[in-house]
Parts: structure tokens; sequence; C-alpha cells
């Protein structure tokens, strides 16, 4: 997977926000969240800065938060692990 990849993949995930009606948010790093909509708004607002972080060539730290960002995509229930493994695939 590489930055162009990764950028497809941020594309995916700010439609299905879009789509879902999640706005994106900024959650206070020393809060909890106290719902699933709190935590994918946080995931929504993620993306912008990951994009930031392709750019800059800053990989490794784009793919700690994409695996955080999928992590609380799968533990909500938005998608199956064989659909998150098939976002990060290369297309054939």
């Amino acid at each position: 997977m590489d930055g162009p990849k990764i950028l497809e993949v941020i594309g995916i995930y700010r439609q299905h926000f879009t789509e879902k009606g999640i706005p994106a948010a900024d959650f206070p790093h020393i809060g909890r969240p106290n719902s699933k909509h709190g935590i994918l708004a946080h995931c929504h607002g993620m993306l912008a800065k990951m994009e930031v972080f392709v750019k800059e060539g800053r990989i490794d730290k784009a793919f700690r938060w994409l695996g955080f960002v999928q992590g609380c995509l799968w533990s909500t229930g938005q998608y199956s692990l064989e659909e998150l493994k098939n976002h990060n695939r290369p297309v054939e």
C-alpha cells in the first residue's frame, strides 16, 4: 500500500461518512466517547489530517491513523473485516 492507495481509501471512508450524515469532528484527547456517532465523527475528522501526512511523506503515521480508523469502522459495525481488507488491496 502506497500514498495514492491511502488517499483512495480515505476517499472511500469520507464518502461513507458523508452518506451516513456523520460530520467531521475533533474529539478531545482527554475525553472518552459516549456514542458510536462520536467515534465515527472523530474518525471523519482524522481523514483530512491523514491526507496531509501522505502529502508530507509521513506514510508510517498515515498507516497508524488508517489502522485506528479501520478498527473503529469495524468495531462500530460499518464494515466487515473482509471489506476492510479489500479496501487496502491493490486494484488488479
